[in-house]
């Protein structure tokens, strides 16, 4: 993960930095004061409040370290504009509205980076089947979906 590309748009991105943030000047305050009051309590050897302040702190650290690499290794992705000339491809940035010829159900997806995905809110990571799938294809183009149980069509009707 430490040289892996992390395609993010700038939201992605921008919530990012504001996490890191929030962790590294909030939340580590918050954990000291924790570890304070902990050891104020006196023998650390049976301590469960000094445990749990110490295992908060280990995972508010390796978050913290996980973001770095994260933020540093981002590629922010330029999302479609009615500027561009030409066809519109489906890439990373793109909002694609799709038919699914197995049930005949229309969905839209917003194509980003795995680390934003969340396709319940439609935001689909470009590293799923459906996504490879549907990449530098156009509106009107019917794509198979393979890598999947049981591989399915779809058409594309929309991008932007």
């Amino acid at each position: 993960m430490a040289d892996e590309k992390n395609y993010v748009t700038q939201a992605g991105y921008d919530a990012l930095v504001a996490e890191q943030n929030d962790l590294v000047h909030n939340v580590r305050a918050q954990v000291i004061v924790e570890l304070q009051e902990a050891r104020a309590q006196g023998d650390l050897s049976e301590n469960a409040d000094y445990d749990a302040a110490r295992e908060h702190q280990a995972q508010v650290e390796a978050r913290i370290r996980e973001l770095e690499v994260l933020i540093k290794n981002a590629v922010i992705i330029e999302e479609e504009g009615a500027d561009k000339q030409g066809p519109k491809v489906v890439k990373l940035g793109a909002k694609v509205k799709l038919l699914d010829l197995s049930d005949n159900t229309e969905h839209t997806f917003n194509i980003v980076g795995s680390i934003e995905a969340d396709p319940l809110n439609g935001k689909l990571s470009n590293n799923t089947p459906l996504a490879e799938a549907i990449m530098d294809k156009q509106a009107g183009d019917v794509v198979r979906v393979n890598r999947v149980d049981e591989p399915y069509d779809v058409k594309i009707l929309e991008v932007r």
